[in-house]
């Protein structure tokens, strides 16, 4: 299937990233974890619990937090769910700041260049604000986004809504954002703002997850082919 909006970069004002398996990887660190935050909740609770395969988690990365959590261990209750949820988070964060996990090949690099090239650089992750914010620190790059909006389960419930707040906050037209992403949210978000998609061939998808796209990416410097570096 041909993706049915139109890329041209000349039109482009902004490009809106997803942050894991488009800008870095938690895949080496993220079962580890996951094992030791159910761990602590089994010492905690005196309850044993199933601990999801790294398989079954990579499959949920790049959802919601409570999608990915109610599909991982939907026999628990959902306060239980969110407990194990931020203990995951507030590890994840505490290694990716000491420097654990992947950083993709000149991410840093990429990023720096676009924003001289003035485009506006925004995030659209479905991750919460202290994973996105620990992740573009970590790169150095957090000082080169605009506002970054997540999810609240209110007026932002999905991707497509942070892409859509953001046309409306920057008086942005639409096909003038470029939503770069790995997964089928990132490629729904961008169909349902009319936005052009770039594809992280790179990243988490599985196989014939994502099938149509604008532009695919091998790598995150490959953005810069259309781009003029000023």
């Amino acid at each position: 299937m041909k993706y049915p909006h139109n890329f041209q970069p000349k039109f482009i004002r902004a490009i809106a990233f997803d942050i894991d398996g488009t800008l870095f990887s938690s895949e080496s660190i993220i079962l580890d974890t996951y094992i030791l935050a159910f761990q602590n909740y089994e010492k905690q609770s005196g309850k044993k619990i199933r601990i999801p395969t790294k398989d079954e988690i990579m499959a949920q990365v790049g959802k919601p937090v409570k999608s990915i959590f109610s599909n991982l261990v939907p026999e628990l209750s959902e306060s239980i769910r969110d407990q194990i949820s931020d203990s995951i988070l507030e590890l994840l964060c505490e290694k990716i700041l000491s420097g654990e996990g992947e950083i993709y090949p000149e991410v840093k690099e990429t990023i720096l260049a676009l924003k001289s090239n003035g485009l506006k650089l925004l995030c659209a992750s479905n991750g919460r604000m202290p994973y996105v914010s620990s992740i573009l620190a970590r790169i150095g790059v957090l000082e080169e986004f605009e506002e970054i909006l997540v999810l609240n389960y209110r007026e932002r419930k999905t991707k497509a809504d942070i892409l859509g707040q953001y046309h409306g906050k920057y008086r942005l037209e639409p096909g003038s954002i470029l939503m770069v992403g790995d997964r089928a949210s990132d490629f729904d978000a961008a169909m349902e703002n009319s936005a052009p998609f770039a594809f992280c061939e790179y990243g988490h998808a599985s196989r014939d997850e994502v099938t149509s796209y604008n532009i695919l990416l091998k790598k995150p410097s490959d953005l810069l082919k259309f781009f003029t570096v000023v």
